[in-house]
């Protein structure tokens, strides 16, 4: 398909609003003018949510991108996914993710940068895939980032981003339900999240997370959560 038949076609969804639209007042537009809505759980790595206009960067855990569009989507926004050919659906829908509101260019191929661009002009959030991203050189990522600013948009990059507003990463990854002699039934994995970024995100945040929780979704850990955890890979 062609860039401009493909902008086309996303402006015809029912719901997506383009660059032009996005100060309009519309009952799918979800949370403040600035920001947009992120799980309960997120709220201590994100304060505030996802801020409108920033490029993230998420490295160590395709769970916690698409963790990232649960809540917004859920509340109305529309989102869209390339360069990740091999992501789950099944995975996202457990995660929270609306999948009515989720757009899908498993491979964008030589036309990354239009079809990027493309999506920027008609979604809230913009997801780019690790393969795609280690392509992109800083000149090029300054001016996607100018046109995510000037959109409204959110770009969040599956992997590293020259210059990203926003930096996460998951590290110690520990399985819970497993018995002391490597039995039982694995029914959460708990992580830990860190965040950090430009000005008031300087400093960075740390937080405990169930990624998935017991019922796929992503969960905060409770202090007082009982059991004993295992490291397993993955």
């Amino acid at each position: 398909m062609a860039v401009p038949e493909a902008v086309a076609g996303f402006a015809a969804i029912p719901g997506v609003r383009m660059a032009a639209q996005l100060g309009e007042p519309s009952l799918d537009t979800a949370g403040s003018a600035g920001s947009l809505p992120v799980a309960p759980a997120l709220a201590g790595l994100l304060p505030g949510g996802l801020r409108r206009g920033s490029t993230v960067a998420v490295g160590g855990s395709t769970a916690l991108v698409l963790a990232l569009l649960a809540e917004a989507t859920r509340e109305g926004s529309w989102a869209a996914i390339t360069g990740m050919p091999a992501v789950g659906v099944a995975a996202a829908a457990e995660l929270g993710v609306d999948l009515n509101r989720l757009a899908l260019v498993p491979d964008p191929g030589v036309e990354l940068v239009a079809v990027v661009s493309a999506l920027i002009d008609g979604f809230d959030l913009v997801v780019l895939g690790p393969a795609a991203a280690r392509g992109i050189q800083p000149p090029l990522a300054r001016r996607l980032a100018g046109r995510v600013r000037n959109q409204g948009a959110v770009l969040i990059s599956a992997g590293g981003w020259p210059g990203a507003d926003l930096e996460l990463r998951v590290a110690k990854r520990r399985w819970r339900g497993l018995s002391g002699d490597g039995f039982g039934h694995l029914d959460a994995r708990e992580v830990v999240a860190t965040s950090r970024g430009r000005g008031a995100a300087t400093r960075p945040r740390h937080v405990a997370l169930q990624l998935p929780g017991p019922d796929g979704a992503i969960a905060a850990v409770e202090a007082t959560a009982s059991g004993r955890l295992w490291d397993v890979a993955g």
